[in-house]
């Protein structure tokens, strides 16, 4: 562990991240000048920059003891892939030098046979190719077992079509640059050169003892337990949330942060999360693509760090029902390159007109592409999590709260409203200061809340990848922002100030007059927003596979195509991608519950209530009191006769769900047909567990996978 007194954060911090400021101390000028403009878009990247970034990166990775390199990328595994070469090149006469071109560096090759291509390309078609991204700062990975230079990259087919998050997610970057810029010139503004989205997700996540872990199969294989009764305590007391940090947990808190802090990735926020064993951690906002980047790199190295703390890491959205699920609340804003925040108020948002218009453009993205955003977050974690102990629903909506909204209800009709965001809050004692007010509260049962100067999309699951729903955002507020554009190019070039704020006006009136169906700053929990929102015509989707299927839409196909996003033929891939990943999780956790089951519960039990028996009969012996050892054994009997019955019901559907060929229709199945016997399954299991001696269940409990660390 290393000692911050000895070796300052400072200066630990980047230690292993060829950032800018590397480059900018050990390139060239011009060089280095050549790469800036390149990561800012003005320039394509050539081969004689590289060979120079190449030596430069390979000589600061070998002194800091790298002996390999890897181009990491994103297929649509959601998970990070990479494949390691090492340094070494053999001379010919028995010895090896270290190399690495600027070809290696640009460009590497991988077979992409086994990662999902829905379609794209056959599977002897294996030729992959992986490409730098300059927006993304290398890394040296370290380890136990040694160093490795990691490179993010793109990954694309040998025909250039895009095999993963990241590509559709730079095309979205740009493209929502694009239309702000058009939307900013027509508001006079001429020093911006480019508009930057940026993401901070806040991350959630379990840690759980890696002996319990260890012992149940369906951690092990699916990520989540499918059984389990609630111990007597869950965490209806409130008193884990933001409470002290057991020491256990903050040694790995500890490491984690410094193997993040040397990457380069600024960890800033820790703390205990609302149900027992979660936990939170939260970086500075980056760019998307490198926000991406670093959230994998994070969750991988919860798992890795958890791991030499006797811990296990668990990052799915729903490990444990009947507690708090994980997500990863995205933090999403837009931010111009001369520093100016698009969505910052001011200090009288009434009359920032840019902040309005900008505002007004995300209102309506979110209300004409909520199936979009909702199907941005579909996977079988979320279709357990979302709508319970505090996810949001799965009703996109917005939060402004009554400030804001009441500035663009009055837009709307034509007044103006005046605000006060100098308010102070007085706590009436001397010893503590008067506190600002901020310009809403917030609402953390809200999909998307405007939270000052940014908006917080709460929906996005705990294992998903971060690209996904920022590249569907931003190609929403895209859209909104070209079509806001052309209302305002056509204001006859010349005109007069007034003119122009007064088309302002008239689109951000239009706008949300149309839009503000969405605006929502009540409780999103409650039976009664349900139904308000059914009379409002937001739509309502509850499960996974209806959500992806939004994918398969002409309107959203015809969004994509508009900006040179994702392709028709890429779209296709991944509406099929994500369907058959839903379908094989859920397969994966049917089979799990049979085996479990089956194997363990069923012969658990019905030893217990044998042993049971027995004692009955022993009692009766000595004509002793029995009755309650025959009434529990009966009992226990009876529920283990229905466990083994509704085992096989499971394995029965299963089966069936297994013969269907379209992968929107068996998707269906696993969710309205396998889902609901595997909860049925579940109830009977879990009730065993309430009658079953502790020392008799087969594995670990939620008392030692939530209270025991």
């Amino acid at each position: 562990m290393i000692d911050f007194t000895k070796t300052p954060i400072t200066e630990l911090f980047g230690s292993n991240c060829f950032s800018n400021t590397v480059m900018r101390e050990r390139l060239p000028k011009n060089i280095y000048r050549e790469v800036v403009a390149v990561q800012e878009g003005e320039k394509e990247l050539t081969l004689e920059v590289a060979e120079v970034v190449a030596a430069s990166m390979r000589e600061w990775a070998i002194s800091r003891g790298a002996s390999h390199y890897t181009h990491l990328f994103q297929p649509l595994t959601g998970l990070t892939a990479e494949k390691h070469n090492s340094f070494i090149a053999p001379t010919g006469d028995g010895r090896a030098i270290m190399e690495f071109s600027g070809k290696e560096l640009i460009r590497g090759e991988t077979d992409a046979s086994s990662l999902p291509s829905g379609g794209l390309r056959a599977t002897f078609e294996a030729r992959g190719y992986t490409a730098w991204d300059l927006t993304s700062p290398a890394f040296l990975k370290t380890d136990p077992t040694g160093t490795t230079l990691c490179i993010p990259t793109a990954f694309i087919s040998y025909y250039g079509q895009a095999l993963d998050e990241k590509v559709p997610l730079l095309k979205s970057m740009n493209a929502l640059s694009a239309q702000a810029l058009r939307v900013l010139r027509a508001l006079g503004n001429t020093s911006t050169k480019r508009v930057i989205t940026s993401l901070g997700p806040e991350q959630e996540y379990f840690l759980v003892d890696k002996k319990y872990f260890d012992q149940r199969q369906d951690l092990l294989l699916a990520g989540r337990t499918v059984f389990g009764a609630l111990p007597a305590k869950g965490q209806e007391m409130e008193d884990h949330y933001y409470g002290a940090i057991r020491e256990k947990v903050a040694a790995f808190m500890r490491e984690l942060n410094t193997e993040l802090w040397k990457a380069g990735i600024p960890a800033k926020t820790q703390h205990n999360e609302a149900a027992p064993n979660q936990f939170e951690i939260v970086p500075i906002y980056s760019n998307c693509t490198a926000a991406a980047d670093a959230n994998q790199y994070i969750m991988e190295t919860i798992h890795n760090v958890a791991r030499r703390h006797g811990m296990e890491g668990l990052i799915h959205e729903k490990p444990f029902a009947g507690v708090n699920g994980s997500g990863k609340h995205n933090n999403w804003s837009m931010e111009t390159d001369d520093g100016i925040k698009l969505f910052d108020p001011g200090e009288n948002p009434e009359s920032n007109a840019r902040f309005l218009l900008f505002t007004a453009a995300v209102i309506e993205a979110i209300d004409r592409f909520a199936l979009l955003l909702r199907s941005a977050v579909a996977c079988s974690g979320n279709d357990q999590r979302l709508g319970a102990n505090e996810a949001p629903p799965v009703i996109i909506s917005i939060f402004f709260g009554s400030l804001l909204t009441e500035i663009f209800e009055s837009l709307a009709a034509g007044k103006t409203k005046k605000s006060n965001l100098r308010e102070k809050i007085k706590l009436g004692v001397s010893s503590l200061p008067s506190l600002p007010k901020d310009v809403s509260d917030r609402n953390r049962t809200s999909p998307f809340a405007f939270t000052g100067n940014k908006f917080e999309f709460r929906m996005v699951g705990s294992s998903q990848s971060v690209s996904t729903s920022a590249t569907y955002l931003n190609t929403a507020v895209a859209q909104v922002l070209k079509e806001f554009a052309d209302k305002l190019e056509a204001v006859p070039p010349g005109s007069p100030a007034a003119k122009i704020n007064e088309a302002v006006h008239a689109i951000i009136r239009e706008s949300y007059s149309a839009h503000s169906r969405v605006v929502y700053n009540g409780n999103n929990y409650t039976s009664e927003w349900i139904k308000e929102a059914g009379r409002r015509g937001l739509p309502i989707i509850g499960n996974s596979p209806e959500a992806i299927a939004v994918l398969g839409r002409k309107e959203i196909t015809s969004l994509f195509g508009e900006h040179k996003v994702i392709t028709s033929e890429e779209l296709e891939s991944r509406y099929q991608i994500y369907l058959e990943k839903y379908s094989k999780q859920m397969n994966i956790e049917a089979g799990v519950a049979i085996d479990m089951a089956r194997r363990q519960i069923f012969p658990a039990v019905s030893s217990f209530a044998a042993s049971l028996a027995r004692d009955a009969v022993s009692l009766a012996a000595i004509h002793a009191l029995n009755f309650p050892q025959e009434r529990k054994a009966a009992e226990i009997a009876s529920l283990c006769n229905e466990l083994s019955d509704l085992t096989d019901k499971l394995e029965s559907i299963l089966a069936e769900t297994h013969g269907i060929e379209d992968d929107f229709a068996q998707a269906m199945m696993y969710s309205s047909k396998v889902r609901p016997a595997m909860d049925n399954l579940r109830t009977v299991a879990d009730n065993l567990e309430k009658l079953v001696s502790k020392e008799k269940w087969p594995f670990p409990g939620y008392e030692e996978l939530l209270f025991k660390l």
